[in-house]
């Protein structure tokens, strides 16, 4: 059956990023549809139970249509419905620590929120603290490289790119020294960032949506790069 998939998402939703990876990944057609989420249009509330982004919209050709959210769910959709390249791994354990490693860069990502939200200076070196401490606890899984799980891209991949590109921000700002004691994630940050579907997942004004969100919270960050 022949698939329309449509991609509700924000510009700079790391969440949605990871979709936009794995659709790329596979060379998927899809139309992406950008919302505000400061305003939510009515027609989104009603689809999107949670009120977030993601969220895939399929329409079958006999015209019905299904919305899925959650990020990891349509990552998992899109591996499991799509040709193109194998995005998990056919052993199920080692699939199942991917999916592990996956939900493990979420936090990385809760954690990120407060860093670069925050305008409480001890907050914020908690949180980059812990930040710093994940990614130790990543370069711990690392192997050779390039990717995550070795020479193959794999979702994992998709969920820590959009993580990395914060960073791509951040480091013009202040030195954040995240990843000092980290070569192995440094590599693979430096891999993923030739990717074209990660490079092609955000649009060229990115870094700029991204500056302007810290102004907005007024970010410590932004006090110490002053």
């Amino acid at each position: 059956m022949a698939q329309k998939l449509t991609l509700i998402s924000h510009k700079l939703c790391p969440y949605v990023q990871r979709a936009v990876i794995a659709l790329n990944e596979k060379g998927v057609p899809f139309e992406r549809v950008d919302i505000d989420l400061a305003n939510k249009p009515d027609w989104f509330l009603k689809i999107s139970p949670l009120g977030k982004v993601p969220v895939l919209l399929v329409t079958g050709d006999d015209g019905n249509e299904a919305a899925l959210f959650e990020s990891n769910v349509i990552c998992e959709y899109i591996e499991e419905t799509q040709a193109g390249a194998k995005l998990h791994p056919h052993n199920a354990l080692q699939r199942a620590q991917h999916r592990a490693w996956m939900e493990f860069g979420s936090t990385i990502l809760s954690e990120l929120w407060g860093l670069e939200t925050t305008d409480d200076p001890a907050v914020f070196e908690s949180k980059r603290q812990a930040v710093a401490a994940k990614f130790a606890r990543a370069e711990e899984a690392l192997g050779k490289g390039p990717f995550f799980a070795g020479e193959h891209f794999s979702l994992v991949d998709a969920v820590f790119a959009p993580i990395f590109r914060y960073f791509d921000v951040f480091d013009q700002l202040i030195d954040l020294s995240v990843f000092a004691d980290t070569p192995k994630v440094r590599a693979w940050r430096e891999e993923l960032a030739k990717r074209p579907s990660v490079r092609t997942a955000v649009g060229a004004d990115y870094p700029q949506l991204l500056h302007a969100f810290l102004v907005r919270h007024d970010a410590h960050m932004l006090k110490l790069a002053a």
